[in-house]
């Protein structure tokens, strides 16, 4: 396939970012750790939490490690083709510029937003999307920076068929809203990696989100991020479909070996991590360390995207 790199560097535009995810080799990095996760993010970077005193101080932490992230020679769209960032991310600069548009204009990665405001409490084996506040108001100020599409996170936690059903229905109507405002929606419904019914429950999503997948119109599309399945191949269906844009895996808890070692058993879904991607950084790394380091994870996530 021959590579593809970001079109029109200094304008944000769908088609190319569209062209990219859809036929671009490599990964999406997934920097959207929110106020629930910093914590535990910037303690596997080095960073314990007498290292700040507030909320502020702590977000200021978690940004300067993910601009040192973005800014490493190693990420561009050659081999990370989107990131996935907070909204705290978007509203803050990297290298003098909004994030979003850092990302396109200066690295050739397609920006894209988390939405979800955490989760609901379990019932019915899944946990729901909590509602989320002002969201017209949120994917508007996303137009205005040049992002791309939104990432939405629920969790099923058993083969339950109707929860199953509730979490995939609740994540297409979101989408529908997030395509209202002419952003492509990424779909998240995990799957928790350590229950026992794992392969039934990865069995009843792939056919809910099929038959959710068919009602769309013609030339609406959505993209799915999904939990590496048991079974290598499971969601080839899902790939291979025409309203999907593209299939994306988080590593949900495996090591960073293990997760691409089960992602390259899976063609065309490519990885979407977040931990897996910055296992192994820390503060403490000089800029040659950490930029070595984040070269050859980012290597070999993109081999393993692309087996």
């Amino acid at each position: 396939m021959t590579q593809l790199t970001a079109q029109s560097p200094n304008e944000f535009s769908t088609d190319a970012m569209t062209n990219l995810i859809r036929n671009g080799q490599g990964f999406i990095a997934a920097l959207d750790q929110s106020g629930g996760s910093t914590p535990k993010a910037l303690k596997a970077y080095g960073v314990s939490e007498d290292a700040y005193s507030n909320d502020d101080q702590m977000y200021d932490l978690i940004h300067a490690m993910r601009a040192r992230i973005v800014n490493a020679p190693s990420f561009s769209g050659d081999k990370v083709i989107g990131a996935i960032l907070f909204e705290m991310t978007m509203d803050r600069e990297i290298g003098g510029k909004p994030s979003a548009a850092a990302l396109w204009e200066d690295n050739g990665v397609v920006p894209f937003l988390k939405i979800d405001k955490g989760l609901e409490d379990e019932a019915d084996g899944v946990q729901l999307l909590k509602p989320i506040p002002n969201l017209d108001h949120l994917l508007q100020r996303a137009v205005a920076h040049g992002v791309f599409g939104t990432k939405e996170r629920s969790v099923i936690h058993a083969a339950s068929q109707t929860g199953i059903e509730a979490i995939v229905a609740q994540q297409f109507e979101l989408g529908a809203q997030v395509a209202s405002h002419g952003l492509m929606p990424i779909l998240e419904p995990e799957i928790n990696i350590t229950i026992i019914d794992k392969a039934q429950a990865e069995d009843m999503l792939r056919d809910t989100l099929l038959r959710h997948l068919d009602t769309l119109a013609d030339g609406q599309q959505v993209m799915l991020k999904l939990s590496l399945p048991k079974i290598a191949g499971q969601y080839k269906s899902l790939v291979d479909h025409p309203a999907c844009l593209k299939v994306v895996a988080l590593s949900g808890g495996y090591s960073r070996d293990e997760a691409n070692e089960r992602l390259a058993k899976n063609p065309s879904v490519v990885a979407s991590f977040s931990r897996a991607l910055t296992e192994g950084l820390s503060a403490h790394q000089s800029d040659t360390e950490f930029n070595a380091l984040l070269g050859r994870t980012i290597d070999n996530i993109f081999a393993a995207s692309i087996a």
